[in-house]
């Protein structure tokens, strides 16, 4: 193991052992690094890399601290890498959805309160009688992130909204060249949105289903014809 991988796995086992717990203050570096039997260098090293990720946040003249190590700070890193992604891979991305989203549908119906329903119904009729492309996905992301919060799994919500990123410009893609996606998008959310508020889990979940392979289907037939 290189060393600044073994300095960042010590201040790992620091952290999950509860020795560090979130919003914590490292001790000063000397310190640290006798105690840990580290170099200076391997220390800085490590804390860099763990700072790069929001494991640790490093304030100028003030110190090293733990973040608070929530899932939606820790994922932003993925967020990052995922919007390098290629576009040969978007289907992977979309195929992934498929699998979350049903889930965190199902789990939302049992779990959002009737205001977020409200909140989530106030989304749904935002929606131009006749909206751009650019105003229908906005609006696609806005509805299925209420969703995910509402699923009472950040995690999993976190997951899901990295996995937007990816594959918004597949959906305005659809929006532009596909007759009728607008329509069948607003008449599958407000599926969606029905199944919800009846706490209907099982048909919520279907329709999620349905709505996310219905994009995945159209974008692999587009792209076998380019």
């Amino acid at each position: 193991m290189a060393v600044t991988d073994a300095a960042i796995d010590k201040i790992k086992q620091m952290i999950v052992s509860g020795e560090l717990a979130p919003g914590d203050r490292l001790p000063k570096e000397a310190d640290l690094a006798e105690r840990l039997g580290l170099s200076r260098n391997s220390l800085r090293e490590a804390v860099r890399a763990l700072s790069l990720i929001n494991v640790l946040d490093v304030r100028q003249g003030d110190g090293t601290y733990v973040t608070s190590l929530e899932p939606r700070l820790l994922l932003d890193t993925m967020s990052f890498v995922l919007d390098l992604h290629r576009d040969d891979t978007v289907l992977q991305f979309f195929e992934v959805r498929r699998i979350l989203e049903p889930a965190a549908t199902a789990m939302a119906t049992k779990l959002m309160s009737d205001q977020e329903i409200e909140e989530l119904r106030v989304i749904l009729e935002s929606l131009p009688a006749e909206p751009t492309v650019e105003e229908l996905v906005a609006n696609d992301l806005r509805f299925h992130q209420r969703i995910a919060q509402g699923s009472g799994n950040s995690v999993l919500c976190s997951f899901i909204e990295s996995l937007s990123g990816p594959t918004t410009r597949a959906r305005i893609w659809r929006g532009l060249t596909q007759e009728g996606a607008m329509d069948k998008t607003r008449e599958q959310h407000t599926a969606i949105y029905e199944a919800i508020a009846a706490r209907q889990a099982d048909v919520a979940r279907s329709w999620a289903t349905v709505h996310v392979a219905g994009v995945e289907s159209w974008l692999r037939k587009a792209l076998e014809l380019d």
